[in-house]
This record gives C-alpha cells, sequence and structure tokens, in this order.
C-alpha cells in the first residue's frame, strides 16, 4: 500500500505543481524560443526540472515519515541524492536562466558526482560477467570474491564519477523530442524500483517510486506537443537520478545500461563525432538519433513511442535474465544495432 500512495502523492504533485513551473516560466522569461536543435512552434516554458523536483521531494518527505531507512549506510546515501539533486538541479536552473558556458555545467556536474561519492555512493563492485575470474585476477585493480569483482578505490572513485557526469548528459542530450527524456526516465525508474524491491530493500525502491510518479504526473504537459520542457534543471536532475539509483542496488547498472543503453551510445558516438570534426563535444547539435529521425519525417510521437518500447524490451531483459554474460551479450548486440544505424543516417546525409 504504501508504494501506491508515494507513487500516486508524486503524480498528484506533478499535477498541480508543473501548471506553476508555466506561469513562473513566462513571468520570469525563462522559455525556449523557437529555433536553435529544437524544432517547435511559439515560446516555450523550460521551468519543467523544478516541477519534477519539488513532485519527487513531495514523495521523498513521505517516504521519510511513513518508512525511513533503519540501515546507517542506505540513510547516508539516500541524503546524498537528496542533496546531490539540490546542487544539479540549482545548477540547471543557472543554466536555464544565463545560458552557462560547456565548464561551468561540467563543474556543476562534477559537484553534484562528489555530493554522491561523499555519501558513499560509489561503483566499487560488480557482479563478474565472464565465465570465469581469470581476466579480472590478471589486472592489479581488480580483486575477485566468488561472483562479485571489487575495483580498486581511487579507480572506483573515478568512474563513478565518470558515470554520473555521463548520465547528466545522455539525458540533457536525450531531452531532444517532447516528452523523450521524462517518459525514458520513467521507465528506468520503475524498473530500478522494481528492481530494489526484487532485492528485499525497503526504502531505496521509493525514491525510484517517487520520480516515477513525478514524470507520469509531468508527462501530459510535455508530451507531443508539449506545453512545457524539462529544462536543464530537469534534465540534469533526472540524469543524477539515473545514476546515483543505479548505484544503489547490486546488480542494477546493468538495467542502467540496458534501459538507457541508447541515448548512452547515442551520446559516445555524437562526443566521439564532433571531436573528430574539430566541435566542442559539449555543443548540441540536430546529430543525435531522435533528431536525425524527425529530420527524415518520422512523427515525433512515433520516435518517442519507438524508445519507449526498446526501453521497457531491454528493462524486462535486465530484470528477468539471470545471467551476467547474456546481458553483456544483448548490450553489445544492441550497441552494435545503434552504431549501426547511425553510420548509415550519416552516409545518407553526407
Amino acid at each position: 500500500m504504501i508504494y501506491i500512495v508515494i507513487a500516486l502523492a508524486s503524480a498528484v504533485a506533478a499535477l498541480i505543481t508543473t501548471p506553476l513551473a508555466r506561469r513562473l516560466s513566462f513571468a520570469l522569461g525563462i522559455v525556449a524560443e523557437p529555433g536553435g536543435r529544437r524544432k517547435h512552434a511559439g515560446r516555450i516554458p523550460k521551468l519543467g526540472g523544478p516541477a519534477i523536483f519539488i513532485a519527487w521531494l513531495v514523495g521523498v518527505a513521505l517516504t521519510y515519515w511513513l518508512l525511513p531507512p533503519v540501515n546507517p549506510d542506505d540513510a547516508l546515501r539516500l541524503r546524498g541524492v537528496v542533496f546531490g539533486s539540490f546542487v544539479v538541479v540549482i545548477g540547471g536552473l543557472l543554466d536555464d536562466r544565463f545560458d552557462l558556458p560547456p565548464g561551468a555545467q561540467l563543474l556543476v556536474q562534477l559537484l553534484g558526482a562528489l555530493v554522491a561519492i561523499l555519501h558513499i555512493i560509489f561503483i566499487e563492485v560488480f557482479t563478474n560477467p565472464l565465465p570465469s575470474a581469470g581476466l579480472w585476477e590478471a589486472i592489479p585493480l581488480f580483486h575477485v570474491e566468488g561472483d562479485l569483482v571489487w575495483i580498486w578505490r581511487p579507480l572506483a572513485l573515478l568512474f563513478t564519477a565518470f558515470w554520473v557526469m555521463g548520465m547528466i548528459n545522455a539525458i540533457n542530450f536525450l531531452d531532444g523530442l517532447d516528452g523523450l527524456a521524462a517518459g525514458v526516465c520513467l521507465i528506468a525508474a520503475a524498473f530500478f524500483a522494481y528492481h530494489s524491491y526484487r532485492l528485499e530493500q525497503e526504502t531505496v525502491p521509493l525514491f525510484s517510486l517517487a520520480l516515477a510518479g513525478a514524470l507520469l504526473g509531468f508527462l501530459p504537459f510535455n508530451f507531443s506537443p508539449a506545453r512545457i520542457f524539462l529544462g536543464s534543471a530537469g534534465a540534469y536532475f533526472l540524469g543524477y537520478q539515473m545514476a546515483t539509483m543505479s548505484i544503489l542496488s547490486p546488480a542494477k547498472l546493468s538495467t542502467a545500461l540496458l534501459v538507457m543503453a541508447v541515448p548512452i551510445i547515442d551520446v559516445a558516438w555524437q562526443i566521439i563525432s564532433r571531436i573528430r570534426r574539430g566541435q566542442h563535444p559539449m555543443r548540441g547539435d540536430r546529430g543525435h538519433l531522435h533528431f536525425r529521425l524527425s529530420d527524415r519525417g518520422l512523427p515525433t510521437p512515433r520516435i518517442v513511442l519507438g524508445y519507449y518500447a526498446v526501453a521497457i524490451l531491454f528493462g524486462l531483459i535486465a530484470v528477468l535474465v539471470a545471467s551476467p554474460l547474456l546481458k553483456v551479450a544483448t548490450l553489445l548486440g544492441l550497441a552494435a544495432g545503434v552504431f549501426a544505424l547511425l553510420m548509415r543516417l550519416s552516409r545518407r546525409e553526407a
């Protein structure tokens, strides 16, 4: 019952806060003008992020009231998720208002990653996906205990910072079509909640359910044709949530990688492509897969629903398939397919 209460409370809160955020966006002049990498008509409010964040906080507050974390480590980590979310939302709001340069945006993301690390949210261990442990044992940076591979602590902290910043940018770049980033993150949050519940974690799944509920209440305003955008604050917040919540229970990294595989692979492709062309890797353009499909005439709802279907399919694989090796093979196959599609689209546009 508590799971339904948290999700519904966040959803209702988002239904209330989103119209208020639209009015505030117009009042403050924080709107997306027509043009740029987006193709939209009219001035669209950009303060969707604070609306989702506040709705999520409603669910979080109820969680602390109804089922506060008992384990001290879980309490510390969840507090880090809340504090880090405040940091990236504030940084995103500054970007929405003042259009920060790429260096300042990366600094905000790094600060969020440091908050996570200081609250012992870091990637230190993963399930061995290989048939044997020989490969890992041959590398001094890894230590094998049974089916688990432990990462050398300094490397683990560095990788965690990369994971958090990378996920924030993946969501930021994914936020290009109406309802795309919000819907994919809703699906991922639902899978995170289910995975945590199956692992018998108590409080952790409620944080993910609060996010899923907030996004469910926000999507009616954000789906095509959008009446409000996530803005940088929303993209940063969702990326931070995807990164940290995927760390908070064992084996959820594979869930995040599979559900978010298409946007992650797309971002990797675009960064490499921009560097090869001598462009700044953080500068947005219409080279992303969803933009390429849109420019070829596919309707936005069809593209977005296609992304949703892929996220659900591979999320199911993540939670239902037990073999780590099969998950890795599935991820590699999906990566090969996305790269092949991007190469084909690039050649046709050349």
